[in-house]
This record gives C-alpha cells, sequence and structure tokens, in this order.
C-alpha cells in the first residue's frame, strides 16, 4: 500500500500573467518529471479560467486517458439523445397531498432509482426569482480576478471555500473547472430547554444567518446580498430535500416521515460550480466519472449541456431544463435503502465555446447519525434472497473520510468502504490509527 498524500486546495499568491503562465506550465512539467523519481511532494497546479480558456493546448495535468476521455467510444457509447433516462416527475401534486398524483410520482420515482437513481423533478415550489438571483450571484463571484476569489480559499484539510488548484494524491486527471463550496444546517437543527429559551433564541437568529455569514467573513461587508440569497437558496434546497425524502420513503414502501426525520437536522454541503471554456475539450473533463458519497443532490443547471450519467454503459446526456432540478442518489441513502435505490456514476463535460455554470446542493445527516435502513427494507431484502443487511452501521463522517483519504469515489465505493470496516474491525487500535493508506 502507498503512503497517503493529503489531499489539498491550495491558489496561487496573485493573478497570471500570459507569461507567467507560460513559465508556470514548464514548472509543472519539471515539477511531474521529479515526482516520477519520487524526489518530491507536488506543488499546486494553477487553474485560472480567465489565462487557460484561451490556451489552444492544455497543460498534461487536465488530460485524461484516452479510454475516459468524452469523444472516446472503446469502452462506453454515448447517447445523448435518450433523455428519457431521468424522467421528469411533477411533484406538485405529491407536496400539495394530491393522492393520484403522489402514487404516479412513486412510482416514477421508484423506476428511476431502482435503475440508476437520477430524475428531475418540476412544479417544486421553488421561486423562479430566487434561482436567477442565485444564478447572478455565480456568475458575479467566478467573474472576479482570481486574486479576488483567493479571499475565500479552501484551506488545507477543509471542504469548503473556493478551489482552483490541485495538489497532492489526485494530482492527474485534473477537473477543468472552479467550484465554491459552504456549509449549511437549517436553523430548526437547533434545538434546547425551554430553561434555555434565551440561548437558544440568540443562537438560533445566529445559526439562521450562517451562509451570509459565512460570505462576509470571506469575502467582505459587499459581498452581504450574495450571502442572503445563497441563505435563502440553501434553505429552499432544505425544504425541497425533506419533501423529496418523504417522496422517496413512500415509493420505498416505508412510513412517509421516516427519512423527513432522519435528514432534518442535516448538515449540508453547498457548491457552485464554473467550468470555462477549453479550447482542447475532447482531451478532458469538467468533472471524471465519480458517484456521490452523500445522501442526495439537487442540481440546478443553466442552459449550457454538460450533465451525462453512465447507464448500461452507455453515456446519457441530461440536457438543461431551466425549470427543474436534477435529483440524485448518493452513496448513504444508497445504503439507507439497504442497496434497493441506486447511486450512479456521472460526469461533466466542457466545451469550447461557452462557459457551463451548475449550483449544486448535497444533502448529508447530522455527523453522529447513524446510517442504517429501516427494518422494513431489511425484511424486503431477506426475503428477496439477498443478505438482510447490504451494508453495515456507519455515520456520515466516516464515509466522507474514506472517501478522502482511502479510496476515490466510484461506483465500488459502499462495497469497498464495507470491506475496510470489516478490516478496521479486526485490526489492533493501535494499527486502526497509523498511517493512512490508498485502498486500489
Amino acid at each position: 500500500m502507498a503512503k497517503l498524500d493529503s489531499v489539498a486546495s491550495e491558489l496561487v499568491m496573485s493573478a497570471m500573467s500570459h507569461d507567467e503562465y507560460h513559465l508556470v506550465v514548464d514548472q509543472m512539467m519539471d515539477q511531474q518529471q521529479t515526482r516520477d523519481h519520487g524526489l518530491q511532494k507536488p506543488d499546486p497546479v494553477v487553474f485560472d479560467a480567465s489565462v487557460l480558456q484561451y490556451q489552444p493546448s492544455i497543460p498534461e495535468q487536465f488530460i485524461w486517458p484516452d479510454h475516459e476521455k468524452p469523444a472516446a467510444s472503446l469502452h462506453h457509447n454515448i447517447d445523448a439523445a435518450e433523455e428519457s433516462i431521468a424522467p421528469v416527475i411533477n411533484i406538485g401534486g405529491f407536496l400539495s397531498g394530491d393522492p393520484a398524483a403522489s402514487m404516479e410520482a412513486s412510482r416514477l420515482v421508484d423506476e428511476a432509482c431502482k435503475r440508476h437513481g437520477f430524475f428531475m423533478v418540476v412544479n417544486h415550489g421553488i421561486d423562479e426569482k430566487l434561482i436567477l438571483d442565485a444564478h447572478r450571484c455565480l456568475d458575479g463571484f467566478f467573474g472576479l480576478p482570481l486574486c479576488e476569489k483567493r479571499r475565500a480559499q479552501r484551506k488545507l484539510g477543509e471542504h469548503c471555500g473556493y478551489a482552483s488548484s490541485f495538489t497532492g494524491r489526485f494530482s492527474t486527471k485534473l477537473p477543468w473547472k472552479e467550484t465554491f463550496s459552504f456549509r449549511f444546517s437549517p436553523p430548526n437543527s437547533c434545538k434546547s430547554s425551554s430553561l434555555n429559551h434565551h440561548h437558544h433564541h440568540h443562537h438560533q437568529q445566529k445559526q439562521q444567518l450562517v451562509v451570509e455569514d459565512y460570505f462576509i467573513h470571506t469575502m467582505g461587508e459587499d459581498f452581504r446580498q450574495s450571502g442572503r440569497v445563497y441563505q435563502e437558496y440553501c434553505e429552499a434546497m432544505s425544504k425541497l430535500s425533506l419533501g423529496i425524502m418523504e417522496l422517496l420513503a413512500v415509493s420505498l414502501g416505508v412510513d412517509g416521515g421516516h427519512f423527513r426525520e432522519f435528514f432534518e437536522d442535516n448538515e449540508s454541503i453547498m457548491r457552485l460550480n464554473y467550468y470555462p471554456p477549453c479550447q482542447q475539450p475532447d482531451q478532458t473533463l469538467g468533472t471524471g466519472p465519480h458517484c456521490d458519497p452523500t445522501s442526495l443532490t439537487i442540481l440546478h443547471q443553466d442552459q449550457v449541456g454538460g450533465l451525462q450519467v453512465l447507464v448500461d454503459d452507455h453515456w446519457h446526456t441530461i440536457s438543461p431544463n431551466f425549470s427543474a432540478f436534477v435529483v440524485n442518489i448518493g452513496d448513504t441513502f444508497m445504503a439507507l435503502s439497504n442497496g434497493i435505490y441506486k447511486s450512479c456514476l456521472h460526469r461533466a463535460v466542457v466545451n469550447s465555446n461557452t462557459a457551463r455554470k451548475s449550483m449544486a446542493f448535497f444533502l448529508c445527516p447530522k455527523e453522529d447519525k447513524v446510517v442504517r435502513p429501516p427494518s422494513e427494507l431489511v425484511a424486503s431484502t431477506a426475503m428477496s434472497h439477498h443478505p438482510p443487511r447490504v451494508y453495515p452501521d456507519f455515520t456520515w463522517p466516516m464515509l466522507l473520510e474514506f472517501t478522502q483519504k482511502h479510496y476515490r469515489a466510484d461506483m465500488n465505493t459502499l462495497q469497498v468502504f464495507t470491506n475496510w470496516l470489516g478490516d478496521q474491525q479486526h485490526k489492533t487500535p493501535a494499527a486502526a490509527d497509523g498511517e493512512a493508506t490508498v485502498v486500489h
């Protein structure tokens, strides 16, 4: 087992001119040769969209292996025509309690989630103006010079902040994108007794502004309005995700409130994605093939396509629909469903003409919640001649740490994670606390 290099996301200390860009590329090539001989750890790889989007040849760190390049048909065909791969489901009737509409929505969700875990929702109740405002704020942030975006720089070991460079274990096959991530917890996740009402009220008021406060703290007072927009957007996403959790429960045949209650005090992540134009779009990927280790992802795309899902050995494009949200099952919910609903490989491709933008809300359970399927689903899998429990108990932080330190998220993550947990139980405490290893 190879020792694990720390996953890091560090930014360059100043924006680059064109001459500086070529210097950095030359340095990266020298560093790659040095790394090949095991002489030093890799230095940060710079991603400055204002420069790279015009370069006729992209740095080698962004060039993917031939069999993974988006135009490759060596192993996987690309089917852009079949849009029915992610059914468009009207959830308005379900959210309002209409029995017939609820039955149809649950049927469509069940079919999609048993096959691949992707579907789209319309009539979701999210204000269109809020969506437009969120996209406008996204444009404003990613349109800043690199040196200004650096104010929100992601720190070592953190999952939130601005990221435009990569180093360490994943310093090859780099994604052609910038991201800005921040945490969210709904206000009602703070609970207290009446004896502590004043402290609870003060803490809840502060917690209600967690996203706005983050923007002000990292980017300054000028970004208060952006913080307010994303505070409201995250609250809307959390509310929508709980409604979808109720729909998933009904589709699985368990109590409608089971998953809603499990996620009411969620500790989730909001991520803004910016995929600039690339002059060699057939050589790289905006996001490589992966499964989301989280529970549920609610994605809003702009009008530029790029999201693809691997189903039946074909890459299927999910075309943009501004009035819809794309929803997909993550590994954590796959475990909560006892393997009945699937987490599926997906990726993002880029193009040479137009930047693509998207906003992803990753629903995650509170860190102390034990991921365990309801008893009804354990019984149903046992009757279908599958093991009663497909995956062991775990918490979300355990799985997150595993994907960060041991194994890059893919279609085998949960099974490898299960095996790894079993191995850890057989180790002595000293061995279990030893050096991290990369699982291949």
